[in-house]
Order: structure tokens, then C-alpha cells, then sequence
């Protein structure tokens, strides 16, 4: 049985979203959806990379990650289309430095490897599901439908995240959680020079 997450999103997250990004957000509405659907893509594509690498040894975590990625392939599809209604066209954009930051941190050996990967995804949900209610706040009709729904399915996947590092991990999660939160948080509150769905604070808006 999966053990049930205990540990709240703002409990996890040590700062929330600059007003300045939010402000970059409503400013460059047309890249920040072109990177929201870029991020769901790897998003799947992580679950979809952690079910091949791990899913064999624990049943239990093929499954759970294989509903997620169908679930993160939708909200791509949910976000190309609202793309092509507004008339965003795709165009190549630079990878972030958020996943890459908090990548660092990685251990190389099993399993701490296997837990330190789940916990990047708990954060890295937990932060998608804070700037989707952030930005629910700020934009337009249509955009706060949108969001709001997304918060709540990212809440679940951070919830998931979670109770598998927890359940392949024991006691050594929380001893990583405060190392991740501070990487996490120093990503999001320091300047960075591109504006991108979980990018810092931006150098120019």
C-alpha cells in the first residue's frame, strides 16, 4: 500500500512566486504557454523515463507513473490547443535552468538515486501547482479556468511524487527534503536571465 503524503505544497515550498515573474507572465503570455507545453511534455517523458528505468523492479510505480504520463500528455494536448485558438505558434525555446538546478543534487547510487529523482518530481509539481494558482489570479477568464483545473491535478501529482519517495525511501526523504527545498527556493528568488514557466526572478521583463 502507497503511504499518504503528509506533507502539504506550501509545506513543501519554501518561497512563493515572485510578483515580478507574474508580472513577466502577463507580459509574455504567448512564451509562457509555449514553455507550459514543453514542460508537460517532459513531464510525461519523465514519468515515462522513470517507468523504463525502475518500472520493472516495483510493479507499484509502473502503474502510478504510467496514468500519470497519460494525465501530462492531456494537459499537453489541453494546452496546444488553447495555443492554436489564440494563435501562438510553436517556435524552439531554450531549456530552463530550474530541472537542471535541482538535477545537481542527484546521488548516483541505488536507491538513493530512485528517491532523490521522485522528490525533484514532488517539487517540481508543487511548484507548477503554486504558479497555476498564482497565475489564476493575474490573467484572463479563459487563462483562470485553465489554470485552476491544472492546480489541482498538479497537487495530485505532487502528492504522488511524494508518497513514492517516501515509500521507497523510509526516513533518508526527510533528511533530502530540506536539501531540495533550499535548491528549489534559490532557483525561484534569484535573477534569471530567461523567462520561462520555472524560471527565477527575471533580469527583464
Amino acid at each position: 500500500m502507497m503511504m499518504e503524503s503528509t506533507t502539504t505544497m506550501d509545506g513543501l515550498l519554501r518561497c512563493p512566486t515572485p510578483e515580478v515573474w507574474l508580472k513577466a507572465a502577463v507580459a509574455q503570455q504567448e512564451r509562457l504557454l509555449l514553455d507550459h507545453a514543453n514542460c508537460e511534455k517532459k513531464a510525461a517523458a519523465t514519468a515515462m523515463s522513470l517507468m523504463f528505468q525502475y518500472g520493472e523492479r516495483h510493479p507499484e510505480l509502473q502503474e502510478s507513473l504510467s496514468r500519470l504520463a497519460r494525465e501530462e500528455l492531456r494537459h499537453f494536448e489541453q494546452v496546444s490547443r488553447l495555443m492554436r485558438r489564440r494563435g501562438v505558434a510553436w517556435r524552439p525555446l531554450s531549456g530552463a535552468r530550474y530541472a537542471a538546478g535541482l538535477r545537481r543534487h542527484l546521488r548516483k547510487h541505488q536507491p538513493e538515486r530512485l528517491v532523490d529523482l521522485l522528490l525533484i518530481g514532488a517539487f517540481i509539481e508543487a511548484r507548477s501547482c503554486e504558479r497555476f494558482r498564482a497565475l489564476a489570479q493575474v490573467l484572463d477568464a479563459e487563462l483562470q479556468d485553465f489554470y485552476r483545473g491544472l492546480e489541482i491535478a498538479e497537487a495530485r501529482h505532487f502528492e504522488l511524487y511524494l508518497s513514492l519517495a517516501r515509500r521507497f525511501g523510509s526516513q533518508d526523504v526527510e533528511e533530502r527534503i530540506p536539501l531540495f527545498a533550499a535548491a528549489e527556493a534559490e532557483l525561484i528568488s534569484s535573477s534569471d536571465d530567461s523567462f520561462r514557466f520555472h524560471s527565477g526572478v527575471p533580469a527583464a521583463i
